[in-house]
């Protein structure tokens, strides 16, 4: 089992990327929010894996950047109903940290922004993930009939930029996707100023 490629990126589609590992070229799916993180093609990526097989296609690989994200992957796709394609929507809208603060929050509505999701697939997936640690962002279960609770999470500028660009029309696959850019050439020490110009000039492109 594949666990983590190393190597060139070598091309970027629209719902997977090529990477060359010594002369040797994986095709792996990735959601929009890991394709729009990528590096240009030619240089150097590191994935984390997930394989998957499917009697119709057979095996096929789902990469990550993070093992946060890879790991939320795999439990999203243990529940029933929720295949890879669901899995890779959910964790384009709702990162693993802001998708276990939902979870927490009992926020149907936020996981059902999915593509391919629907009002009972949310429930579903919001029911089926209490308790269940999502990477380092999880949340500690209440009592019955008690509130979920999480540690407060302190404002990010990836965040703030994202809701700037929401609240000036941009859908939000298209803003973290440019503010995710912008970071990438900026740096993660950005002000927020900064990072919201930056991510404008890659929408304008």
């Amino acid at each position: 089992m594949i666990g983590r490629l190393r190597g060139v990126l070598a091309e970027v589609e629209a719902d997977h990327c090529l990477i060359d590992c010594a002369g040797v070229g994986y095709v792996v799916a990735c959601g929009a929010r890991t394709l729009g993180r990528l590096p240009a093609p030619g240089d150097e990526v590191t994935l984390h894996i997930e394989s998957n097989w499917n009697a119709e296609s057979g095996p096929r690989l789902y990469g990550f950047l993070t093992r946060d994200e890879r790991r939320a992957f795999t439990t999203l796709t243990a529940i029933q109903g929720v295949g890879p394609k669901a899995a890779l929507s959910v964790l384009d809208v709702l990162p693993p940290g802001e998708l276990a603060a939902a979870v927490a929050r009992e926020d149907k509505a936020a996981v059902a922004r999915a593509n391919g999701v629907g009002p009972k697939l949310a429930l579903r997936i919001v029911t089926e993930l209490k308790g269940k640690p999502l990477g380092d962002a999880s949340f500690t279960p209440s009592a019955p009939g008690a509130h979920a609770e999480i540690a407060p999470a302190t404002p990010s500028v990836t965040g703030e930029a994202v809701s700037a660009l929401l609240g000036l029309g941009v859908a939000e696959v298209n803003a973290r996707r440019a503010v995710d850019q912008a970071l990438i050439r900026l740096g993660d020490e950005a002000d927020l100023s900064a990072v919201i110009r930056a991510a404008l000039q890659e929408l304008g492109r």
